[in-house]
C-alpha cells in the first residue's frame, strides 16, 4: 500500500483534459501519494470530471472543485482555502511530476530546519521532436536557501511549488491581480515569492523537487513571450513604491534580455530575437499596469535577514522562462 504523507496538492485547470489525466496519472505513480488532490477546474467541461473521475476510483483522493472564478491565482488561492494539512504543493495541468517529487517535498517540510517553502528543478518532458521547444525550466543541481532579498526567478517557479499553509496564509495568498487569465497575464509567483521573502519566510530550491514541463511548439512558444515579460513588469510595477529594491529585480532581468538578444543575433536566429523583443515590450507595458494597480496586497514586512544563497543564476536560463 503507498504510504500518504500530509500534504495537499493543488493542480488549477481548464479545459485540458488529457494533459490533466497526464498530471495525476503521475501523482498516481509517485513513491508517496498527498492527502488530497485538489484539482480546481475553471473549465466545466464533462471530459474533466471523467478524467477525476476515473484517478479517485483507482484509489487517489481526488477532490474535484468546480470553480467559477478566473485566473491562476484565483485558482490556487481557492485551493488553499480548502487545504487542511500544514503544507500545500502546487503544480499545473501541463506539467507531471515525478515519482520521487512529493517525498522529496516530504523529506524537506518534515526536517528539524525545514523552510517556509521548497521549489526545485523543471525540466522538459520526453524526448526532443521536431518543431517542439521546453518553457519554463529550472534546470540548477545546486541547493539554495533564501532569505531576506533575492531575485524570485532564483528561488522558484509557481509550476513546482510547497509552502506551509501558515506562512502563505499570513501573507494573504496570492495577488489574484495577477497570473494567467488575469489582467496581470503572468508574475503572480514572483510575487508571492517576494512578498513571503519580505514577511520574513524561508524558502529553498531542492533540486531533488523535480517536475517536467510539456514540450511546446514554436507558434506556441511565442504567443507566452509578451504574457511572461508583461507578469515581469507588472510584478515590479505593483511594488516598487512600497519597495524601491524590486527595480533591481526587472534590471537584473533586462540585462539577461540583452545577453539573449546579443547571443541571438550573433547566431542569426531571429525567432529568438523576436521572443526577446516581445519580451521587453511586454515588460515595459506590464511595469505600467502594475504601476496603475497601486499598491501589493497587505502584508507588514518583518526584519530583512541577510540574503542567503548563491549571487548567480542558479541554472535559470533567463531565455527558457
Amino acid at each position: 500500500m503507498t504510504a500518504v504523507v500530509p500534504i495537499c496538492v493543488v493542480v488549477p485547470t481548464v479545459l485540458r483534459p488529457d494533459a490533466l489525466a497526464r498530471c495525476l496519472d503521475a501523482l498516481l505513480d509517485g513513491e508517496v501519494w498527498p492527502a488530497a488532490v485538489l484539482v480546481i477546474d475553471q473549465g466545466g467541461d464533462e471530459e474533466t470530471a471523467v478524467v477525476i473521475a476515473t484517478r479517485a476510483a483507482a484509489g487517489l483522493q481526488v477532490i474535484h472543485v468546480r470553480s467559477a472564478l478566473r485566473g491562476l491565482s484565483a485558482a490556487r488561492n481557492t485551493g488553499l482555502r480548502q487545504v487542511s494539512t500544514p503544507w500545500v504543493a502546487f503544480t499545473d495541468d501541463d506539467c507531471v511530476p515525478s515519482p520521487t517529487w512529493l517525498a522529496a517535498i516530504s523529506r524537506r517540510a518534515g526536517a528539524p530546519d525545514a523552510p517556509d517553502g521548497v521549489s526545485g528543478r523543471v525540466l522538459p518532458l520526453g524526448e526532443p521532436a521536431p518543431g517542439t521547444y521546453p518553457l519554463s525550466l529550472r534546470v540548477s543541481t545546486e541547493p539554495a536557501v533564501f532569505a531576506g532579498r533575492a531575485l524570485p526567478w532564483e528561488v522558484g517557479t509557481g509550476g513546482n511549488m510547497a509552502l506551509r499553509v501558515a506562512a502563505v496564509r499570513d501573507v494573504g495568498g496570492y495577488d489574484e491581480r495577477l497570473g494567467s487569465g488575469t489582467p496581470g497575464q503572468a508574475g503572480e509567483d514572483l510575487e508571492i515569492i517576494h512578498r513571503l521573502l519580505r514577511a520574513g519566510a524561508t524558502l529553498a530550491f531542492d533540486p531533488d523537487v523535480i517536475v517536467l514541463h510539456a514540450r511546446v511548439t514554436a507558434p506556441r512558444r511565442l504567443s507566452t513571450r509578451r504574457s511572461y515579460g508583461f507578469g515581469m513588469g507588472a510584478f515590479v510595477g505593483i511594488w516598487v513604491r512600497s519597495d524601491r529594491w524590486v527595480a533591481t529585480t526587472l534590471l537584473r532581468w533586462m540585462v539577461g534580455r540583452l545577453v539573449a538578444a546579443a547571443k541571438a543575433l550573433k547566431a542569426r536566429d531571429p525567432r529568438r530575437l523576436r521572443e526577446e523583443a516581445l519580451l521587453v515590450a511586454g515588460a515595459l507595458a506590464g511595469t505600467r499596469f502594475g504601476w496603475r494597480l497601486g499598491s501589493p496586497l497587505a502584508s507588514e514586512p518583518r526584519p530583512q535577514a541577510a540574503a542567503a544563497g548563491p549571487s548567480g543564476d542558479l541554472g535559470v536560463d533567463l531565455g527558457q522562462l
